[in-house]
């Protein structure tokens, strides 16, 4: 790896992700778990990324889903940085590629990490009354929010990475559903945001 992110971490945490980006460099060339380019700047490009979720998640979350969590971005840096700062949280991973979900448990072995792992698609998995959903790169907003929907609790947010058309989304998303978004610039590409949305209802 030939650069690394400035994360307010311990030692223990560091060198689990150190771990982590290890692992994902091994199996990457067998199951494709992110793009070969970004590998030399998986510390920022997809490190960094998913740790600022969970500096914007209420202090009192308590439950934690991730949706097609894929290569573990940002599932398993959210479990790995609760590990830490939020050990009573409980990290649930849903990952409908039984290879990726294979790899999402190696890596949560040989972290010696806590959180569950669902290997199913995500409409067939039990309802999970989240806290906190979070989805990175999985679908457009308006279909993205149907699976927020399922898996949050009552009270419950979604923090869902964006790209550069994340208005757009959300003008679409908002004939089909009311929810409240504050939008967050990323910390890692100023051409992306990250919503956290609430209050969400179908129209």
């Amino acid at each position: 790896m030939t650069e690394r992110a400035d994360l307010d971490v311990s030692r223990e945490t560091n060198e689990r992700l150190t771990l982590f980006a290890d692992l994902l460099a091994k199996w990457n060339p067998r199951i494709n778990l992110v793009s070969r380019s970004s590998l030399s700047h998986v510390w920022t490009r997809h490190i960094a990324d998913s740790a600022q979720l969970f500096d914007l998640a209420p202090a009192n979350a308590r439950k934690w889903v991730d949706l097609g969590s894929g290569g573990g971005f940002p599932g398993l840096v959210v479990a790995i940085l609760a590990a830490e700062k939020s050990p009573n949280m409980h990290i649930t991973l849903v990952e409908s590629d039984g290879r990726k979900a294979v790899f999402l448990r190696t890596v949560l072995r040989e972290t010696g990490v806590s959180a569950a792992v669902e290997a199913a698609r995500i409409e067939h998995v039990v309802p999970l009354c989240a806290d906190v959903v979070s989805a990175r790169a999985l679908a457009p907003l308006d279909l993205l929010l149907g699976h927020v929907a399922r898996h949050s609790a009552v009270d419950g947010i979604a923090l869902l990475p964006k790209g550069i058309s994340w208005q757009k989304e959300v003008d679409i998303a908002k004939k089909s559903w009311t929810f409240s978004h504050r939008v967050h610039t990323s910390e890692t590409d100023p051409s992306s945001v990250i919503l956290t949305v609430g209050d969400l209802s179908h129209v």
